[in-house]
């Protein structure tokens, strides 16, 4: 993909100019820059030309473009970094003698061909605009016709479900169509808009579809209009489409001149829609900007009308009403299969019973999504009912979905060809990952920014992190990327990817040559010769030797290597551009000493039972580091002294309970002139008896520590003091032992704290915490505090706290009042079984938005209750309890 590419390309120069100015001088500056300007002139026409209507000659023009592109930046990176790695190993001392050996001779050769294909692409920018200025002159009221959300098709005699799906019942719909259908009928009479969320193929368009129809529907509006929005927004087709509703609902015929203006043809509908209660459903729209520009259009008579608006953004369907989003989910198994069983025999459910076990099977395997299960009943409808057949079903499921291009990845492309084109890169780089792969948030961005995806513009005050995090929200909003499990301050802490999403990307991903996937499972094979001009590879195979043997046959210029079986042998050595490799369920007994030699190397997760050499500190460019241990392997280590040379490191996870000393003597004077890490934000992992200042006196900017107490020793202080930006602690203790949370000195700045485990803090100890001011989160979990009774006084008040969970606690009283916890938002109480009830005071908490009590006593749950119930007499509707039994549900 070439603004992937190009992306790289720039953070590349950038990142070389600020940490070596004294290297950029004279004519390696000049074509630095050149190359920058040319790089950054690259990424305009990308992002102009990203926004442009293609047709199918226009497409081919683009592509030709983009792929010109591509080519020409990594073709100028690789020179660039090869250039500068060989530079810095051979750098001498004295700063003179460096600056004539730096190498030149190939930057110019890279400057040519920047050159050359700018010119050639500028002339490809010329035809491609007077063509585009025609086209665009010609089509002015057409509107383009692109494939809809809806699992609900036209009329036809045929039989097939994919042809004339529709049913008077649509499985899994049936509590959506009834909260809809509340919300259009029953009060405010004021006009309200309803908005129904949810990704392609999920069946929005059904649901409104059934919702429209719906008798109840018919019965209470006077006028039902039905517009369809889609990527090509042509206002003036909108307003004709809504008259043309109108006047068939009033048995009237106008005649519209086609010097009608648009806003002549808006008058025209409302005038028509005065003093008629109107439903307008407003399918498929995309953009906040095309709400914006129709909203106007439908006037509020107080009467009830409503607007009904289905959409694939969430961010949309939150611009139209803030309050009122319904998102659809996925279906559950047993809906799947009902809905695959209607479809292939029809609402008489005439089946052979032996089918139901392998149909089930092959439902779980299209995740709850609507349109995929009907592109496989489609399928299996041709087929003969046979357990056999069936079974080879099930086998070839992904190939099956695949082929049926328009129906399925058609479909989802249209989110993904909608997308801004800086969320592309992010959105493609999913496919790294396999087939149900859970992530979490900071390692996806983590990764983001290793491939050099996230860049902050001029002005920008976010770090690279929170631009990141902005992206996934995005995508997340999008319904490109499923979020499987959110912080209660809304943040995304791991998300995944539907299959059939996936398998669109693995698609497009493989066109742009954005990287190569290999699935092969137990056969060697040679790499299909046109990715040896990609640079990112996953390796996604069971075997270790089919792996090795991919990864023996990647070109040299790999910058990202993904892998779940791989082992590291000398090759890889060779790989001296590599900026990402992670590996995945492979354990190694010693640290594979061939890796410390990869000097462009950002990111690094490997599973390894021994300590990092001291070479480790060879690794200079390292942002992101990940060291996990074998399941079984309990023992804690330390970590090399030479890491304290490593100025670059951001992220830092160790396996639990690791020690780190502080910088030695040798450390201070070492050939980089380094000591320190200034850029670490998170340090997760350590060892208790290593938090000490002359530790962190090395690690100004932490900002957020995992910390493991692993001994039952409690005679040594756990001092923190000196962190004044750390934000997020978690500390959990493995041995049993009886412990003082006053030898922990935390820092004033902790806005989230975690004490897991069985440390039995008093509860005198914990209500010491009121004395953190910026204190939000506080979780205590698993023992973590002994004793029957947690009273708190007058005095003693978490004036910031959101949010409080209580988990696996054995206290039985809770004494506090409103006063304790002025700005709780959220409750949380997991197993707190002997607890007799929640403060009742807190009706008076009216921050309050949520209780959650999971496996807590019925006196609890009657507390709540009663809470929830005081706090909505007095008007405090936002309130909601929510109660889990594992025993009861």
């Amino acid at each position: 993909m070439a603004y992937g590419s190009v992306l790289s390309l720039l953070q590349t120069l950038e990142q070389l100019q600020q940490t070596n100015p004294e290297l950029i001088w004279g004519q390696t500056a000049e074509m630095l820059d050149f190359l920058h300007a040319t790089a950054e002139y690259f990424k305009n026409v990308l992002e102009d030309t990203s926004k442009i209507r293609r047709s199918d000659d226009d497409a081919e023009k683009i592509n030709s473009l983009e792929e010109k592109i591509r080519v020409a930046a990594s073709d100028a990176e690789d020179v660039v970094e090869l250039n500068y790695y060989q530079f810095f190993k051979g750098l001498s001392l004295k700063l003179g003698a460096a600056r004539k050996n730096f190498p030149d001779k190939d930057l110019k050769l890279v400057v040519e061909k920047m050159d050359t294909t700018k010119k050639q692409v500028m002339e490809l920018l010329s035809c491609f605009s007077s063509s585009t200025h025609d086209a665009d002159a010609d089509d002015d009221d057409q509107i383009l016709e692109l494939p809809g959300d809806s699992i609900i098709g036209k009329s036809s005699t045929s039989n097939n479900p994919m042809e004339n799906p529709e049913e008077t019942i649509v499985q899994g719909l049936d509590d959506d169509l009834k909260k809809i259908l509340k919300r259009l009928i029953f009060p405010p009479s004021d006009l309200d808009i309803v908005t129904i969320s949810g990704m392609g193929g999920i069946g929005k368009t059904t649901l409104a579809r059934k919702v429209h129809d719906h008798p109840e529907i018919r019965y209470h509006f006077d006028i039902h209009v039905w517009i369809t929005i889609s990527q090509e927004f042509r206002p003036r087709t909108v307003l004709l489409d809504a008259l043309g509703c109108i006047s068939k609902k009033l048995n009237v015929v106008d005649q519209i001149d086609k010097k009608t203006k648009n806003n002549e043809l808006a008058d025209m509908v409302q005038k028509k829609l005065k003093n008629r209660r109107y439903l307008f459903v407003v399918d498929d729209i995309w953009s906040m900007d095309v709400w914006d520009s129709i909203r106007g259009i439908f006037p509020d008579y107080n009467n009830g009308s409503r607007i009904l608006l289905t959409t694939r953004e969430t961010k949309v369907a939150m611009h139209a009403n803030t309050s009122s989003s319904h998102e659809m989910k996925l279906l559950n198994l047993d809906n799947s299969w009902k809905l695959l069983r209607d479809k292939v025999f029809g609402a008489k459910h005439d089946y052979p019973p032996e089918l139901e076990g392998i149909g089930k099977k092959i439902v779980e395997k299209c995740q709850g999504l609507p349109l995929t299960i009907l592109v496989i009943a489609g399928h299996l409808f041709k087929m003969e009912s046979t357990l056999e057949s069936w079974k080879d079903v099930a086998k070839t499921l992904d190939k099956i979905v695949v082929s049926h291009q328009d129906k399925c990845l058609g479909v989802l492309g249209l989110s993904y060809h909608h997308l801004p084109i800086h969320l592309k890169p992010c959105f493609l780089s999913m496919g790294n990952f396999p087939e149900d792969f859970h992530i979490e948030t900071w390692r996806l961005i983590q990764l983001w920014i290793a491939e050099g995806f996230i860049r902050t513009s001029g002005g920008c005050k976010k770090t690279l992190e929170e631009v990141a995090e902005d992206y996934l929200e995005d995508l997340t909003s999008r319904n490109l990327i499923l979020v499987r499990k959110r912080r209660f301050n809304g943040e995304i802490k791991a998300c995944a990817m539907h299959d059939l999403m996936r398998e669109f990307c693995l698609k497009q991903a493989n066109a742009t040559k954005f990287m190569h996937v290999e699935r092969t499972q137990g056969i060697v094979h040679t790499l299909p010769a046109q990715n040896y001009d990609v640079r990112r590879f996953s390796l996604q195979t069971q075997y270790s030797y089919v792996a090795n043997n991919c990864c023996k046959q990647l070109p040299h210029v790999a910058r990202s290597i993904y892998s779940f079986r791989l082992v590291v042998g000398p090759s890889i050595t060779r790989f001296n551009l590599l900026r990402v490799l992670a590996i995945f369920n492979r354990g190694f007994s010693s640290f594979p000493l061939e890796i410390t030699k990869l000097f462009q190397l950002r990111y690094l997760a490997i599973t390894c039972d021994s300590h990092f050499p001291s070479s480790i500190s060879g690794l200079q460019n390292l942002q992101t580091l990940i060291h996990d241990r074998s399941f079984y392997y309990r023992m804690s280590c330390g970590a090399s002294v030479n890491i304290w040379m490593m100025k670059n490191l951001r992220h830092i996870h160790f396996h639990r309970g690791s020690y780190l000393t502080g910088p030695s003597r040798e450390c201070i004077q070492n050939k980089y002139g380094v000591s320190g890490m200034p850029n670490l934000e998170e340090l997760s992992g350590l060892s208790s008896t290593s938090c000490k200042n002359e530790v962190f006196s090395g690690t100004p900017n932490l900002k957020r520590l995992i910390v493991w107490v692993t001994y039952s020793s409690t005679d040594y202080l756990i001092d923190m003091s000196s962190l004044k930006k750390l934000e997020a602690l978690k500390c959990f203790r493995e041995c049993v032992s009886k412990d003082s949370i006053k030898r922990f000195d935390f820092p004033t700045s902790l806005k989230r704290l975690t004490l897991a485990g069985r440390f039995h803090f008093l509860w005198e100890d914990i209500s010491t915490l009121v004395m953190l001011p910026n204190l939000e989160e506080l979780k205590l979990k698993d023992h973590a505090v002994s004793g029957t009774e947690w009273r708190l006084s007058d005095e003693e008040q978490f004036q910031s706290l959101k949010l409080l969970l209580l988990n696996e606690l054995d206290f039985q009283i809770w004494e506090a009042t409103c006063n304790s916890f002025p700005n709780l938002k959220h409750l949380v109480l997991k197993n707190c079984k002997n607890l007799k009830q929640i403060p009742i005071d807190f009706t008076e908490i009216f921050t309050l938005e949520s209780i959650a009590l999971h496996d807590c006593g019925t006196a609890v749950e009657g507390s709540a209750r009663d809470i929830e119930q005081e706090q909505e007499d007095m008007g405090n509707n936002p309130l909601k309890v929510y109660i889990h039994n594992s025993c009861r549900d």
